[in-house]
């Protein structure tokens, strides 16, 4: 603050001291507030930094009041300009490589550094209520620590980290590292980060999720490879450029799968024609080929031509592209429906917070999680901003094949922990994904080498009309009383080789708090072929020569629920 409030000879001369931003140049913004109640987290605004003389003049009126009976705090230092739970930025993304890469011994090991994810590494509980009670919405002083003279106002929040891991391609080596990411400002440009090295540790005998450079580097591999191209000759397939190959994870089956290699068994596919990108190719699987390679090395070390099994004939109605392009003509009898919302949507959003009747919380997102929402909370009446769940986040999803037959018996896919739930997630298209007056969010994600990808409008928010929520009709005059539902959509879409996941989070209008998470399971089955005349026990023929192993979807949420918990107090987990 100014001199004129550091003379102040007031019992909260201590908490306005320790609000002073630092250095000439360090951002701050006034945040002015009429009201902290929780019912009106919404009558706030933020404006440019001011001039010194702007700040002589407010100085009296905007020293923060630590009293117990606080009404109002007005200036809020911005030392740190994200609240702790916002995404990383790309700007961040890439501090945070730089720093690794230049952390490491010697320039070979640097070259051979791999970029599995670097994610926020989320901050303590108490961390999170800080925030929320004094530097950014939905502003809970009630939350800040106290003492006999009343709330401790702090300067600033904890540096931002990231966590990262690393694999190391030539030593094989998997490594998690920890970076503080400090945001620095300079009177002569804008705010940038530098990162600090807080630990690194290598995690031994484990193998990250594979990455997209690595399935198309196997998949070359594997098609160059003389033995495989003489078993697709045996089946009638001379141009490598119809095979498909799609490397999976070996899991464990026994000690030859151990974690120390990095293993991957693909599976193999064969389209019609090589220049068909709109035909579906995981309708042909080519049966009876066994192929192990080694990811780290990028080499072939096992082949067999186990079994001859004809590839199933060609069939353009299975393909999932226009009616044209298959043979077949798309209805038409299905006209346009249009959602509009001439007022505009209901909700509030700044940055990463999201407000919707009674409901706030923030969406944040990782490259295996894909969508989480953190910090929800509702708003009930007299009793204020009753917090709900510090996170919601699906984890982990496993599909296990229940045919013995090889080799469909090896496939347990986890497409979270092995390939990525959000690095796979779609850009969203209005009109498709989603319908209505959309709110779309980007995130940004470091590729396998260390470069910063963004996936734009990857996460969709919008309102939903969900019906009658009630009507009563008094039958002796006849009128009536109705009202509609209405609920907010939070959702992700992602692909997975031949699978589509869809990802909902929805908010309910009615005031028992209703939170549902829904999962919409598309795409395209992972199939097998048949001998003609063959059938399985342990699948259901869907076509001539082709059959559908049977499996199960196992979802994984993780609910870290915090309900009617004050600071301090332990959350309840789910």
């Amino acid at each position: 603050m100014v001199a004129t409030q550091k003379k102040a000879k007031d019992r909260s001369q201590e908490a306005v001291a320790c609000c002073a931003p630092g250095a000439a140049g360090e951002s701050f913004a006034v945040v002015s507030r009429q009201s902290v109640s929780a019912d009106a987290a919404g009558d706030w605004s933020v404006n440019s930094a001011p001039s010194d003389d702007q700040k002589n003049k407010k100085s009296a009126s905007t020293r923060p009041d630590s009293s117990p009976g606080a009404a109002s705090i007005q200036i809020l230092p911005r030392a740190q300009s994200k609240h702790p739970l916002d995404l990383l930025s790309a700007a961040e993304i890439s501090v945070a490589v730089r720093t690794v890469r230049a952390a490491g011994a010697t320039p070979e090991v640097r070259d051979s550094m791999r970029f599995i994810e670097v994610v926020l590494l989320e901050p303590e509980k108490n961390v999170v209520a800080l925030a929320d009670a004094y530097f950014f919405p939905p502003f809970q002083p009630s939350l800040l620590p106290r003492t006999r003279g009343g709330p401790v106002i702090p300067s600033k929040l904890p540096a931002r980290r990231a966590r990262l891991v690393v694999y190391n391609k030539k030593s094989n080596e998997t490594s998690v590292w920890i970076v503080e990411l400090s945001e620095v400002h300079a009177t002569t440009r804008g705010g940038h980060h530098r990162g600090k090295v807080i630990s690194s540790t290598v995690v031994p005998d484990v193998q990250p999720p594979m990455d997209a450079v690595e399935y198309a580097e196997c998949e070359a591999v594997v098609k160059e490879f003389p033995p495989f191209i003489e078993a697709m000759k045996k089946r009638g397939v001379d141009d490598m450029d119809m095979v498909m190959v799609d490397p999976w994870c070996v899991g464990y089956h026994s000690e030859a799968d151990s974690p120390s290699r990095r293993l991957a068994k693909p599976l193999v596919f064969c389209r019609t024609e090589s220049d068909s990108p709109l035909e579906n190719g995981y309708a042909r699987p080519v049966e009876g080929i066994h192929v192990l390679v080694d990811m780290q090395n990028m080499v072939v070390i096992e082949f067999e031509d186990r079994k001859f099994v004809p590839l199933p004939p060609v069939d353009p109605l299975r393909n999932y592209t226009a009616g044209e392009s298959r043979g077949g003509v798309d209805r038409s009898d299905v006209k346009p429906l249009q959602i509009l919302q001439p007022e505009g949507p209901s909700f509030r959003i700044r940055d990463h917070y999201v407000e919707w009747q009674k409901w706030n919380f923030r969406i944040g997102f990782t490259p295996r999680e894909g969508l989480v929402i953190h910090s929800v909370a509702y708003i009930d009446g007299s009793r204020g901003r009753r917090p709900i769940a510090h996170r919601l986040s699906f984890v982990e999803m496993v599909v296990p094949y229940g045919d013995p037959n090889d080799p469909h018996y090896r496939k347990n896919a986890f497409d979270a922990g092995e390939d990525g739930l959000g690095k796979n997630a779609h850009s969203l298209k209005k009109g498709c994904d989603c319908l209505g007056f959309i709110k779309y969010f980007d995130a940004h994600f470091t590729n396998f080498t260390g470069g910063v990808d963004t996936i734009e409008n990857c996460v969709c928010l919008h309102e939903e009309d969900y019906g009658i929520l009630w009507k009563h009709q008094d039958w002796r005059t006849g009128m009536a009383e109705v009202r509609r539902s209405r609920r907010l959509t939070v959702s992700f879409i992602c692909t997975v080789a031949n699978y589509e996941y869809g990802f909902y989070w929805h908010f309910y209008q009615a005031k028992d708090g209703k939170i549902e998470a829904e999962v919409k399971l598309t795409g395209i089955l992972s199939l097998g072929a048949l001998q003609p005349g063959e059938s399985r026990k342990y699948g259901t023929t869907i076509a001539p020569g082709l059959y559908a192993p049977v499996h199960q979807h196992f979802f994984v949420a993780r609910m870290d629920m915090s309900v009617d918990c004050k600071p301090g107090e332990s959350h309840n987990q789910v």
